[in-house]
């Protein structure tokens, strides 16, 4: 297990280049003074969430008889949707928490710590399950990444515009769909003998 290459996997699965807008959005009614640190405290409680399935994921996994197999091809099946989510969008969950300052729910999770990353971090404990170090490690730095993207977006916003953020997010979709069939194809193919 490459630190790097998993840790840009688990960047591109956070997605902040797609999930800066709607952060912004659902955040447009929060006083300004206030926005960072609800921001902040989203962002740490979506990685308390990863660090709790990377650790508890092999137990988890054991507990309720799923193989790794199973795992990444039903992970790839998801992140490849989430990706092509990315890459063709439709809907917007803006509307269900525009007047509420959001806790937890939807900026923790699921738009940071989402299905795609939760079942990319089942997938390491259960198959590395002797590099949780390596893993927290490489999750700590997509997670720093992604707080600092985050942190910085109202002038990616302002420099980019909103054209300029949906290419981003849809080249991240592309390289997302990538993965996604590389996990699938992980899953179905036989293991080395």
């Amino acid at each position: 297990m490459e630190l790097a290459s998993v840790a840009l996997t688990l960047f591109l699965v956070l997605d902040p280049f797609g999930n800066m807008v709607i952060i912004h959005t659902l955040l447009a009614r929060i006083p300004a003074p206030r926005r960072r640190a609800v921001m902040i405290r989203e962002l740490l409680i979506a990685l308390a969430v990863l660090l709790f399935f990377l650790f508890a994921g092999s137990a988890t996994l054991s507990l309720l008889g799923i193989r790794p197999a199973t795992l990444s091809i039903s992970g790839g099946i998801l992140l490849f949707l989430i990706a092509l989510g990315m890459v063709f969008p439709q809907t917007s969950i803006t509307q269900e928490s525009a007047n509420q300052d959001p806790f937890i729910v939807p900026i923790a999770v699921p738009m940071v710590a989402g299905p795609s990353a939760i079942a990319l971090l089942l997938l390491m404990s259960s198959k590395h399950p002797n590099s949780q170090l390596a893993s927290a490690t490489a999750l700590i730095l997509a997670w720093g990444a992604n707080t600092a993207v985050l942190l910085v977006s109202p002038w990616i916003l302002r420099l980019f515009g909103n054209k300029g953020t949906q290419a981003l997010e849809r080249l991240m979709g592309l390289l997302l769909t990538l993965i996604a069939v590389q996990m699938f194809i992980d899953g179905i193919s036989p293991p080395p003998a």
